[in-house]
């Protein structure tokens, strides 16, 4: 039996769109089964006493983080445009990742890279209703009404309630960013910890 890793992203961030991108077929090719958790990272900001991304309260961070990513995505054949604004709102991507999670759950992979590739590929803005239609139609979830039952049940009470509790669950584990991993109780954190977390993954049995 292969092992297990829970894979904690959220749609505004940079360096997720490098994981969202490539965990699916490195995790296959160990064996490692991938759980996806969309979640909001500002309140986990909120929490460490900041009012935007780190990217945007130190501008020599974020100049270095934009170059960074140009040069990943280069590397990888990944298109990549820089967001205005940034960071995007992803709340409502996220509520659909988790509306979708019940209903569609081998479509998570496919529905978040359609929309990290809008947003970073094509510098969408995620918050719109017309750009995330565009994503479901992508992912395939766009016919016979699909796409509108979840943008519906992604506004429904429950949806939102489960977010904030996912949320919560992201800070008390001790998540402090995104892209961020978990093979049991051990956390990796960034896309240059995504090989390492995989092989923890592999290697364990819980």
């Amino acid at each position: 039996m292969g092992g297990r890793i829970t894979f904690w992203f959220e749609f505004a961030s940079p360096y997720s769109y490098l994981s969202v991108m490539r965990i699916g077929q490195e995790a296959a090719a160990r064996g490692v089964t991938v759980t996806w958790k969309p979640f909001l990272l500002g309140p986990v900001f909120a929490a460490q006493g900041w009012d935007t991304s780190p990217f945007n309260i130190y501008p020599a961070k974020g100049r270095y983080m934009w170059r960074d990513m140009q040069r990943i995505c280069a590397a990888r054949g990944l298109p990549f445009r820089r967001p205005s604004p940034f960071p995007q709102n992803g709340l409502k991507a996220a509520r659909l990742a988790l509306a979708l999670a019940a209903a569609e759950q081998g479509r998570i992979e496919t529905f978040a890279q359609a929309v990290f590739r809008a947003q970073f590929g094509n510098g969408a803005d995620i918050s719109s209703e017309t750009v995330l239609r565009r994503c479901l139609q992508q992912a395939g979830l766009g016919e016979a009404g699909m796409g509108a039952a979840l943008l519906e049940r992604a506004a429904a009470p429950e949806i939102k309630s489960a977010l904030r509790r996912r949320t919560e669950q992201a800070i008390a584990a001790g998540i402090f960013g995104a892209p961020s991993f978990f093979s049991g109780e051990e956390l990796f954190w960034g896309d240059d910890r995504l090989e390492q977390a995989l092989e923890h993954a592999a290697a364990s049995v819980f």
